[in-house]
């Protein structure tokens, strides 16, 4: 073999480990979670898929918040859970206080900020909640914590889409068990009130015009029925109906961005009908209507009515329309 043919050899060779190595590294990050992306550009709605590519990670915290709605507790977390997942009761941990006199509505912010500091949960992290996936009513309590996050300015905040019953519907989905133990760390809010109404905006709206979003059930709309904690059966006068259990399906997955804008239309809601207030009995179903118009659609300067009907009807100045008789 001649000097040039061992060069050309060696050359080639070295080519060639230099392209292997090239292929390996390409497939090293490709095999990378996709990094979770700035406060702005969060995604409201992320699905399982995301969550097994991005749990790990330092700056992102799965959150999970089942609870008795869905047939979960601390006990159910324990038997199974998504790795990495810090766990707290939505209904026993003080994520809603009674303020008075009507109960599920929203903490002093120092309350929540301990709260959510002593999950482990810092200003810098990307939370995705997961709820059970039960129905529309369970789901409800991951819209509830997402909008806290969102009235204490944190907007790097997502849902996993069909919750943990979405996850374990793949049985080779890894599983975690035992309780959750976080380090706390600190959480400091940046209040927005512009989110929250009161009895006295939605006043002012009936007034002004604003569009009323009633998310409860049918029959309460109607006044055919009523929450036990409510005075008096019927709805705030001009406000039309959007049926929380209609905003998603049977396995707690949201309904598209044009169903939602079909609902709305179907209520009298337009597209050009910005700044809506949603209400329901006092901020849960609530919630999940203010999220599917805030969030799914985009629309902007939605409210949240914190006290609903339970606030509205204990105020005996306070009109109400039965619309079933």
């Amino acid at each position: 073999m001649s000097q040039i043919d061992s060069q050309q050899r060696g050359r080639l060779r070295a080519a060639g480990e230099a392209v292997l190595a090239a292929f390996f590294l390409l497939g090293a990050v490709l095999a990378q979670p996709s990094p979770a992306p700035a406060a702005g550009s969060v995604e409201p709605l992320v699905d399982v898929d995301w969550v097994k590519a991005n749990a790990a990670r330092d700056d992102v915290r799965l959150l999970d918040i089942r609870n008795k709605i869905g047939g979960g507790s601390a006990a159910v977390f324990a038997e199974g859970h998504i790795p990495g997942s810090v766990y707290s009761d939505y209904l026993q941990d003080g994520w809603r206080s009674k303020r008075d006199g009507v109960p599920g509505q929203l903490p002093p912010v120092a309350d929540l900020e301990a709260l959510i500091g002593g999950l482990g949960i810092g200003n810098d992290d990307h939370v995705v909640i997961v709820a059970a996936g039960a129905s529309a009513l369970e789901m409800g309590s991951a819209t509830r914590v997402y909008w806290t996050f969102k009235v204490l300015g944190h907007d790097a905040v997502s849902i996993l889409d069909g919750g943990y019953r979405a996850y374990a519907a793949d049985p080779s989905n890894p599983v975690a068990r035992g309780p959750s133990s976080p380090e706390a760390t600190i959480f400091t809010a940046d209040f927005r009130p512009e989110m929250i109404a009161d009895r006295n905006d939605v006043a002012a709206a009936m007034k002004a015009g604003t569009v009323l979003i009633d998310n409860r059930p049918t029959a309460q709309y109607l006044g055919q029925s009523r929450h036990p904690a409510a005075q008096r059966p019927g709805t705030i006068p001009g406000a039309v109906s959007v049926p929380e259990s209609q905003l998603t399906d049977d396995k707690g997955r949201f309904v598209s961005s044009g169903r939602v804008s079909e609902l709305l239309q179907a209520a009298g809601v337009g597209a050009e009908d910005e700044g809506a207030i949603t209400f329901c009995n006092t901020g849960h179903w609530a919630s999940l209507g203010w999220f599917a118009q805030s969030e799914i659609l985009g629309r902007k300067n939605v409210r949240l009515y914190d006290g609903s009907m339970v606030d509205w009807t204990a105020q005996k100045d306070l009109p109400i329309e039965v619309k079933g008789k």
